[in-house]
């Protein structure tokens, strides 16, 4: 039976900080699992270095995309865009023995029965609508007149989808026919870079910023799903919070001017056994 299974997101190992902080990471046993949940780099090259580097010292490391892994910056050699960068991802995680959101679930041997550990890639698609504002592009009209903003606008290309939205809802038919596919008395740990529901968004300090945040298709996956957990990054605020009786984790390490506020980076969180 594994050690223990650990989760982080939002390494952002561009930050020279955060990548000692990474390369520092040392799991308790040598049976210890580890979810990466997301936004590990923006250069193909750096999110390669960084999770090679963890499934060497990880027993298992199961890997799902976060926003700035989808990124096209001009520097970086690789210039995929969209699915076809999001493949190439793929593909370079099988080559180093990575689990990612195409692979057969990882089985977690739990105390009150098997979970099955589900990464999902379900991107957002706009319909956490901007405080005030009732269609999408009022909501979208409110945060750039107040400037909340995602850099996705101008680096998360959805080729060859005409849009993210499109791109997401096309995940989230591919990620339901998996889940559903289970059986009706599987138990999951459901990984995702977005919170699968809204709330964790309510303590943002520009709510506005929840449009690129997730979707309200996935608002009842945690109870659909049988959910012991949920693992989760993107919103920088890592903390325990709970849901219809759910564990939900946001896991995120972040930016070290986030961390440095709070005293000290945080570890990766142990999320089984809870």
């Amino acid at each position: 039976m594994p050690g223990s299974v650990f989760a982080i997101s939002d390494l952002h190992t561009s930050h020279a900080t955060n990548w000692l902080i990474v390369a520092d990471l040392r799991p308790e046993s040598t049976d210890d699992w580890l979810i990466v949940a997301g936004d590990v780099g923006e250069i193909f090259g750096d999110i390669e270095k960084t999770l090679r580097l963890l499934r060497q010292r990880y027993a298992k490391v199961i890997w799902t995309p976060g926003n700035h892994e989808l990124w096209t910056l001009r520097g970086d050699p690789v210039q995929l865009r969209g699915e076809a960068r999001y493949q190439a991802l793929v593909q370079m995680c099988k080559d180093n023995g990575i689990c990612t959101p195409e692979d057969e679930f990882a089985i977690w041997p739990g105390t009150t029965g098997p979970l099955s550990i589900v990464p999902l890639f379900q991107l957002y698609d706009h319909s956490w609508l901007a405080p005030g504002t009732r269609t999408k592009e009022e909501s979208l009209e409110c945060a750039y007149r107040t400037g909340a903003v995602c850099t996705d606008e101008l680096l998360l290309h959805p080729d060859p989808y005409p849009s993210r939205e499109s791109w997401c809802h096309a995940r989230l038919k591919e990620s339901e026919r998996r889940l559903l596919a289970l059986g009706p008395h599987a138990k999951t740990v459901l990984v995702s870079h977005w919170p699968l529901v809204r709330h964790p968004t309510d303590v943002l300090r520009f709510p506005e910023f929840a449009q690129w945040c997730g979707t309200e298709q996935t608002a009842d996956w945690h109870i659909r799903f049988q959910a012991e957990v949920v693992v989760y990054g993107h919103l920088h605020i890592p903390r325990t919070t709970y849901y219809d009786g759910v564990r939900f984790e946001d896991v995120s390490l972040g930016y070290p001017r986030e961390w440095n506020k709070r005293g000290k980076p945080p570890k990766p969180k142990k999320v089984l056994p809870g």
